[in-house]
């Protein structure tokens, strides 16, 4: 870690990359960083979907060439494997992260991904569960089997991301994605050939299933928390959001450094910032998403507590929300991805998955 930052200085300015419904578009807490810091950030929302990225910068990163950015939020996936055993993350000086160590939820240094937090650190957390429009379908929805439902042909939307397909498939089915097998994920994968066989979905979507449940164009979705949410008090939609009763999936998006860096050490003083109470709650009241400063409940209740009317009515819904603060009983019903001992396990995975996607 010496190594890395030995003799890198501040530049004043950061290509941050990030994924698209992460920040108020009018980016207040970047404006009023640069206002406090003198460094500007041009942000970019150019991450998708985990495979692409990581194939798109991966060249790059290999020729020891700058991707173009100096602090990108990615997922705890096996593209986080890949980041990681690659080379291409840069270690964090945690002596640059004051913030962090006081404000943190202490569980996140437990994360098996990235255990005490060597290479990342929480941009924020979400569960991925189930959406679904009940205009459309008609009746409440609680279980992973309802998107097996003939009754909503051509009307489900599932995920492209083989992490996120292979893991509704294990739960549906009442497999634990930890303790599973391979023979379990062909189980799984067949369980999933059933429902694609019989018309029942629609499309294998990235985030554009958000707007694709907005259209119609589906009618219950695989879903993220936070877009669910954001969706719903942005255009005064009533879509319900649930974690299956058979379970759902917990994730977290990671701030890393790219190794190639131009500006690494504007990046950790961004990130730092990112933990500071005000700016976790501020964060946390547009994005809806599972905040990592736990502190930032009281914040947001103390922000609410100044507004009125409406706007005091959605401030307080943020912080008594389990999509945002999650509840013990909700976090019993999720699950991490699956996690792999080796990349010939990861590469049988993929392979039991994506011909589900892509044939």
């Amino acid at each position: 870690m010496e190594k890395f930052w030995a003799g890198k200085a501040k530049t004043n300015k950061i290509d941050f990359a990030n994924w698209p419904l992460y920040m108020d578009p009018k980016h207040p807490e970047l404006k009023k960083f640069t206002a406090e810091t003198g460094i500007e950030v041009n942000y970019q929302e150019v991450i998708q979907e985990m495979g692409p990225w990581f194939a798109k910068v991966q060249p790059q990163l290999a020729a020891g060439q700058s991707i173009g950015y100096d602090l990108m939020v990615i997922t705890n996936s096996f593209q986080f494997s890949q980041f990681r055993d690659s080379g291409f993350l840069a270690p964090l000086d945690h002596s640059k992260l004051p913030n962090y160590t006081k404000n943190a939820d202490p569980a996140y240094a437990k994360e098996a991904f990235d255990p005490g937090n060597v290479y990342s650190v929480p941009w924020a957390s979400g569960m991925t569960g189930i959406a679904y429009d009940p205009d459309k379908v008609g009746r409440k929805l609680t279980k992973l089997a309802d998107l097996w439902d003939p009754a909503f042909k051509g009307k489900v939307g599932m995920f492209s991301d083989t992490q996120e397909l292979g893991n509704f498939g294990l739960l549906a089915l009442g497999i634990d994605p930890a303790k599973s097998t391979s023979d379990d994920w062909q189980k799984a994968a067949d369980h999933l050939k059933e429902q694609k066989k019989a018309g029942i979905v629609r499309k294998y979507y990235d985030q554009s299933y958000v707007d694709a449940l907005g259209k119609g164009e589906v009618w219950i979705t695989q879903a993220w928390s936070g877009d669910i949410f954001q969706k719903n008090l942005s255009e005064n939609r009533n879509f319900e959001f649930f974690v299956p009763e058979e379970g759902g999936t917990i994730w977290t998006d990671n701030m890393t450094i790219p190794i190639t860096a131009k500006a690494p050490v504007d990046a950790i003083t961004l990130i730092d910032f990112f933990y500071r109470t005000d700016v976790a709650a501020t964060l946390a009241e547009y994005i809806n998403y599972v905040a990592p400063v736990p502190s930032a409940k009281e914040q947001i209740i103390k922000d609410a507590a100044k507004l009125s009317g409406a706007d005091k009515t959605a401030m307080e819904a943020i912080a008594n929300s389990k999509l945002v603060f999650p509840s013990a009983a909700e976090y019993a019903k999720l699950h991490y991805y699956v996690s792999f001992e080796a990349a010939s396990e990861q590469q049988a995975f993929q392979k039991t998955f994506e011909p589900i996607v892509l044939g």
